[in-house]
């Protein structure tokens, strides 16, 4: 099992406060039900602990324990092995290749995140309120002695 916490792929952290992926690649304040949804479509077992804290900053709550292999050690998802690693993991011993399956999986969760169907919905109705035009300010009232 590995864990992956919001801030990992937070592109508002620097790398001092947790972020573990380049800032250009990672998306603007995950969540970890965002992130939990990610791994569903890319069919990843997963589960969800929002009692968790993280330790550099306690208010930054819940992590997403993942499941990258399966107990024979494939992937349960090929999609995130690049094609590209596949020599450098034959010489790499396994812990190391491991990790490299989990930035991988953090990148690709990065990718996802901007398309997810909350953040789509959330942006709408703020455009359509703006759009609406200004309110009208009230009638200035009499001050009263």
């Amino acid at each position: 099992m590995s864990y992956t916490r919001p801030v990992y792929i937070n592109s508002k952290k620097t790398v001092a406060e947790g972020r573990r992926i380049s800032a250009t690649k990672a998306c603007e304040n995950p969540t970890c039900i965002e992130i939990g949804d990610c791994c569903s479509y890319l069919k990843i077992p997963f589960a969800i602990e929002l009692d968790k804290a993280y330790p550099r900053d306690f208010m930054q709550r819940g992590r997403v324990r993942v499941q990258l292999k399966r107990e024979d050690g494939s992937l349960w998802n090929s999609e995130i092995d690049s094609s590209k690693d596949h020599d450098i993991q034959s010489l790499l011993h396994s812990a190391l290749s491991y990790s490299l399956f989990i930035k991988q999986l953090m990148l690709r969760i990065a990718e996802l995140i901007p398309k997810h169907h909350g953040r789509t919905k959330k942006q709408e109705p703020v455009n359509t309120s703006t759009a609406a035009g200004p309110s009208k300010s009230g009638k200035g009232g009499r001050k009263k002695k």
